[in-house]
């Protein structure tokens, strides 16, 4: 029998409340990774401490090998349950407008200012105001060799929303894709029933992506088309009770053996070859385990979670509250750590001092312009992709 999107195997399955904490956890921690990147001798920031610290990059490694593919993996369960309630025509044309409309805003007022407080960190001489910068930023061409990043520039750059880009391409992609994708899920999801170590394959193809086409650092090191095979899983598996049941029984061993291969990149990362694209056997080896260990992590995070019993799974309303924020706390986010960090940088304080100040200053004005910027009114609630 044909299965469409809107006659698939309905659900039962109560609202993954923890994956929405998860979530909006994953975004308040984007405030604590930027601002340590001020502090990072590898990374080409915006903003730059004079002083600098090795630690930044080993103790980031931890955050990039797991979370920006959860943020995609969560999505991609979002989609499942948008898709069954739409259909797929109504899905794309409700993700247009929710990834599509912020996209286009925060890009024409937000983005231009870590481009415009990078200019100014690096010429103490340079004056130029925000508003004679802002048309040299928007001075634009179509570079289709870069897709999905079609729009460059010499200032330009999607900066932080590289997120929505990736995420608004993947549901257009999806969208016509979804009906027989949900029947290859099912079936998968018997194999999985039968055999849960089956739940380690995924770690291949992202292996082979990171391997072949290169990690990229904008990326979150992550390669950008991985995200792509993250978002379909959470698509596909995330959302069936066997396959739930399968990750709870793996959990615990799996998320060791994504330690142990975590471990096992450190001499490739620590080499003089760029282990993100270099093709000496370090470095090839690892991308491999990096990419084995995100998929162990992943799939741990999500068994370890599902343990709590069901009557447990909801929402405080501290989480709640953020779990709705997500999507403008990500928008807000960066160009706040940037100007944060640009005002921080010149003092004569210790690393600690400066990391604390930009956290507790940047989490500070990102709530506060939420909360009484955004999430009052129809109109910000739209330009940042919330419902009304």
């Amino acid at each position: 029998m044909r299965v469409s999107a809107e006659t698939e195997r309905p659900t039962t399955t109560p609202r993954r409340f923890e994956l929405d904490a998860l979530r909006a956890l994953v975004v308040l921690g984007l405030v604590f990774f930027h601002a340590a990147l001020v502090f990072d001798p590898d990374d080409d920031f915006y903003v730059k401490n004079a002083d600098t610290t090795p630690a930044v990059t080993v103790l980031s490694g931890f955050g990039v090998v797991w979370a920006m593919p959860m943020l995609f993996l969560v999505a991609g369960l979002g989609a499942r349950y948008s898709i069954r309630r739409r259909g797929p025509r109504g899905f794309a044309r409700e993700r247009l407008v929710r990834l599509g409309v912020p996209l286009v805003f925060a890009t024409l007022l937000l983005n231009p200012v870590p481009q415009w407080l990078r200019l100014r960190a690096a010429d103490p001489g340079h004056h130029e105001s925000y508003w004679h910068f802002w048309p040299r930023f928007l001075t634009v061409h179509l570079d289709l060799g870069d897709f999905p990043f079609v729009v460059s520039g010499t200032y330009f750059e999607t900066g932080h929303l590289w997120f929505v880009v990736l995420l608004l391409t993947f549901c257009l992609l999806l969208a016509p894709v979804a009906a027989p994708f949900a029947v290859g899920a099912e079936r998968a999801a018997r194999a999985v029933e039968r055999r849960p170590a089956l739940l380690l394959l995924p770690a291949l193809p992202l292996a082979a992506i990171n391997t072949l086409l290169g990690m990229e650092e904008g990326f979150a090191g992550w390669n950008r088309w991985t995200y792509l095979l993250f978002f379909l899983f959470g698509y596909a598996l995330a959302d069936d009770e066997r396959i739930r049941a399968a990750l709870r029984r793996i959990a615990v061993p799996v998320g060791a053996a994504g330690l142990v291969l975590f471990a096992g990149t450190a001499p490739g990362f620590m080499a003089e070859d760029d282990p993100f694209t270099a093709w000496t056997p370090v470095a090839v080896g690892s991308r491999v385990l990096f990419s084995a260990a995100g998929w162990c992590w992943v799939a741990a995070i999500l068994g370890l979670l599902d343990r709590r019993p069901r009557t447990q799974r909801t929402p405080g309303r501290v989480l709640g509250y953020l779990a709705i924020a997500a999507l403008p706390l990500y928008v807000l986010h960066q160009p706040v750590v940037v100007a944060f960090a640009y005002g921080v940088v010149g003092w004569g304080a210790p690393i600690p001092v400066k990391y604390a100040a930009i956290v507790a200053g940047s989490l500070t004005v990102v709530l506060l312009a939420y909360e009484y910027g955004v999430r009052r009114t129809r109109l910000t609630r739209f330009l940042f992709g919330m419902r009304p």
